[in-house]
């Protein structure tokens, strides 16, 4: 059931969404059933997914363990309501946890605080609202009052005021935890909870400093990935573009940290961001460098004796790009302020990144390709290129295969989008799960829900048949 306005975009972005989606291909059967089917992806997006993912830190603990603690967490969180913990049956290292909601009957208070968007987002996922998130408070906000928060999905809240009568989205309640005053005083620049969420409209539980060393809040795709890659002990595999770290400490953790994992990004941050995620779930295969994707190949054929880029072709058993994107599949999102020139800005820099991949990669070695949109530039038209441009390419079957199958429009052939992973959370009504659903439901019919009412997310794999060494030289 809809809750929230759908995925507010400028008419240029919603026009180019449109096209791609009631497409001439796919317009053959039905297009006023194209036309439906976009409108309720727009719908799906603004709402959270019904599914909280977390990984299991294998390389620590096993999944049983980590799964009592967990059970032992959700209890203290949630006291008396009961929340299953699920094991995924495909992906053994994932859990997942059931999002109660939209709870309905929370009563707005007549206290308010307005979130900005990305803040309202996190806080439908579960979390609490620290003070940067805050844009505006009622005048009269003290320490401990109830308070209704709102999202402004626009951006058009003026930081420090006292009231928004602008268009706002709301998100709960929450028990403040520091006064109007002392938020917007400026006298310090406060970092913490501003307000704790007691009645969301969405309850997810809250990971912040939960089993830090043993789990990792990640979108279920974006497991699918690693695996789908397949990385085995004693390999040495590049992640091109690894910040905050999550893939790049599932790839270790399922080499069991045995090899060599490098990951790369260009900001120093960013990196920083890695190392502490790969020190934090004790990995020691991994190696984090600043650095440009795009200029990793190394020109001349001498190796850097620190294993730091650029790189010797042909040195990387696997490589994961999961590239810079749009972003489109993100949920929740109930607004998208970028512009169309924006949007589709990223088709070039993929295709540096995955040209760079190829290069890398030894022949008989595995490229994994994947985005966190839906757009067909970013997808399905990047894998009709790169088989056109790379005939040393095969597009491999995927396992495991949870998501649907690609997305036609791009010209590739029906057992090619067989070989595809495109994740739609529209291919699912939206849900309204409460305690008594939970209680009746079947964990088969649950599982199916995960692996389809997530973010919005693509996935290709490839084998590299032969070197591209010689071509090189030819040139």
């Amino acid at each position: 059931m809809a809750v929230f306005p759908r995925l507010f975009l400028r008419p240029e972005v919603e026009n180019y969404l449109k096209e791609i989606f009631t497409n001439q291909e796919i317009v053959s059967s039905s297009k006023q059933e194209a036309e439906r089917k976009f409108e309720t992806l727009l719908s799906h997006l603004a709402h959270p997914p019904s599914f909280t993912t977390v990984r299991v830190n294998t390389h620590l603990a096993s999944v049983y363990h980590v799964k009592n603690l967990l059970l032992d967490e959700l209890q203290k969180q949630f006291g008396e309501l009961s929340i299953p913990v699920i094991e995924h049956p495909d992906l053994p290292d994932i859990l997942l946890i059931p999002v109660i909601g939209p709870r309905k009957n929370i009563q707005k208070q007549q206290c308010e605080a307005i979130v900005g968007a990305h803040c309202g987002s996190a806080v439908l996922r579960g979390a609490h609202i620290y003070v940067p998130g805050i844009v505006s408070a009622s005048k009269f906000m003290k320490v401990g009052d109830v308070v209704s928060v709102y999202s402004d999905i626009k951006g058009k809240c003026k930081k420090g005021a006292k009231e928004f009568d602008g268009e706002k989205v709301f998100l709960g309640n929450g028990i403040s935890e520091l006064s109007r005053k002392e938020i917007f005083s400026g006298l310090l620049e406060l970092k913490g909870i501003g307000i704790r969420m007691t009645e969301p409209i969405y309850l997810s539980p809250s990971f912040d400093n939960v089993l830090p060393s043993y789990l990792f809040l990640q979108n279920l795709p974006s497991a699918v990935v690693t695996h789908v890659l397949n990385p085995q002990p004693g390999e040495k595999i590049l992640d091109m573009c690894a910040a905050p770290g999550g893939k790049t400490t599932h790839i270790a953790s399922l080499m069991h940290d045995q090899g060599e994992v490098i990951a790369l990004d260009k900001i120093s941050s960013k990196v920083e961001k890695v190392k502490q995620n790969a020190l934090l779930l004790g990995l020691n295969s991994i190696k984090a460098f600043c650095f440009d994707g795009t200029k990793a190949l190394k020109l001349d054929m001498i190796e850097e004796p620190s294993g730091a880029p650029p790189f010797l072709p042909e040195s990387f058993d696997r490589i994961l790009l999961d590239a810079p994107c749009s972003g489109m599949g993100q949920r929740p999102n109930m607004a998208c302020t970028w512009t169309l020139k924006e949007v589709i800005s990223y088709q070039p820099l993929q295709r540096k990144l995955f040209t760079v991949a190829v290069q890398l990669l030894k022949p008989g070695g595995v490229l994994v390709y994947s985005t966190c949109t839906i757009t067909l530039a970013e997808n399905e038209e990047q894998v009709a290129w790169a088989l056109t441009t790379y005939p040393c390419l095969q597009l491999q079957p995927q396992e495991p295969q949870l998501g649907g199958e690609g997305m036609v429009g791009a010209g590739l052939s029906l057992e090619q989008l067989r070989h595809l992973q495109r994740f739609d959370p529209s291919v699912v009504p939206l849900q309204d799960i409460d305690i008594d659903s939970l209680r009746d439901a079947r964990t088969e019919d649950m599982i199916q829900l995960a692996n389809k009412d997530c973010i919005g997310f693509f996935i290709a794999k490839f084998l590299k048949c032969k070197s591209t060494l010689e071509k090189d030289h030819q040139k």
